[in-house]
């Protein structure tokens, strides 16, 4: 193992110094009652600084996919709380968690989550439409560009390839310039060409867009773009990494498998 993985105190991941946008404290989450209960989430806390891409990976059911959604709002904790941009979102209603997010959340999914019957523009500006907001036509026209579709922007999903489909799906969570956008498997239904494609574009969010990205991901090359890595077994943060390679990432997540 590299000696750039450190292994916090379980449970918790040591933040940067920069001002966090997101923070979650001891964050619990059990699934079912009794003997049948499942603990997904053991203690978690964490903060998410502003302008970085937090890469999150583990095992199957290590509680990765669970995290993400309590940290975006889709899900609540059975203790413990979540903070993005200073309010308090466990507290919220659903109505004003549902405007929260609208806000301040842009989503990417694995299978991208399009509606078929628009256009790779109308896609990108649906937030704004549902929000009632007007787009603003030149922040459109540099958005489309930045993710590579100004052509492409008259076309419906079936006319666009896989890596099209979700250069919209980003360009969707980056038009209402969020707080976060959390990815889930942004590159799991993609070929590698592809895959590298679209890990230059998020990488490319964060470095000249400012944008904030939390990412899981099973993929190795697509944890070595990110600032930091979390490494989750068993519900609890296990390990921290920066600026470790491909094939240290996978050394860790064997060592996991074994443990």
């Amino acid at each position: 193992m590299s000696e750039a993985v450190a292994a916090p105190a379980a449970g918790t991941a040591e933040a940067p110094s920069a001002g966090p946008v997101v923070s979650a404290n001891d964050l619990t989450r059990r699934y079912g009652e009794g003997e049948t209960a499942v603990d997904a989430l053991r203690g978690v806390s964490l903060d998410v600084p502003k302008g970085q891409l937090t890469a999150v990976m583990g095992p199957s059911g290590s509680g990765k996919s669970t995290l993400m959604h309590i940290l975006a709002g889709l899900d609540k904790p059975t203790t413990g709380t979540v903070t993005i941009a200073g309010t308090n979102i466990t507290e919220l209603s659903d109505t004003d968690l549902t405007k929260l997010r609208r806000r301040h959340i842009g989503f990417v999914f694995q299978f991208f989550n399009l509606l078929p019957m628009l256009n790779a523009e109308e896609n990108v500006v649906l937030p704004l439409s549902i929000a009632g907001e007007k787009p603003d036509k030149g922040w459109i026209d540099e958005l489309l560009g930045e993710i590579g579709l100004a052509q492409r922007r008259d076309h419906r999903p079936s006319e666009l390839s896989g890596g099209q489909q979700q250069r919209v799906a980003i360009g969707r969570a980056l038009v209402s310039r969020p707080t976060i956008i959390f990815a889930d498997e942004p590159t799991g239904n993609l070929d590698s060409k592809t895959s590298g494609e679209i890990l230059e574009l998020l990488n490319r969010s964060v470095r000249e867009l400012g944008q904030t990205i939390v990412m899981v991901t099973h993929e190795a090359r697509a944890a070595a773009i990110a600032d930091r890595i979390l490494f989750l077994d068993d519900g609890l943060i296990v390990r921290e990494a920066r600026d470790i390679s491909a094939h240290e990432i996978v050394a860790a997540m064997e060592e996991l498998g074994e443990s």
